[in-house]
């Protein structure tokens, strides 16, 4: 299965709706900054993920999906914490 890598990052006034995306992306990748994630996804589960997502922003806020390529992906430079996702299974219920 193809997989794409993202960065998603947000920035949401609203604690409460800002709690909502980050449970929400938590199904999804992994919080690598205080509001940015790194997800791994197929294309049906990037689909669910922004349908997801579109529920939850308002107008004011503030969303972001950057798309990698793999080439993009191996040029990360990473400082401090090292890691970054690997092919992960995410259950969603």
């Amino acid at each position: 299965m193809n997989t794409q890598f993202l960065v998603v990052s947000y920035d949401i006034s609203s604690s409460r709706r800002r709690r909502k995306v980050m449970k929400a992306l938590e199904g999804y990748g992994e919080r690598v900054q205080y509001s940015v994630f790194e997800c791994n996804l197929a294309p049906k589960k990037i689909e669910e993920m922004r349908r997801h997502l579109a529920k939850i922003i308002s107008p004011k806020d503030s969303l972001r999906i950057y798309f990698l390529s793999a080439d993009d992906v191996k040029r990360i430079l990473r400082m401090g914490d090292p890691r970054v996702v690997t092919d992960r299974v995410f259950i969603m219920q």
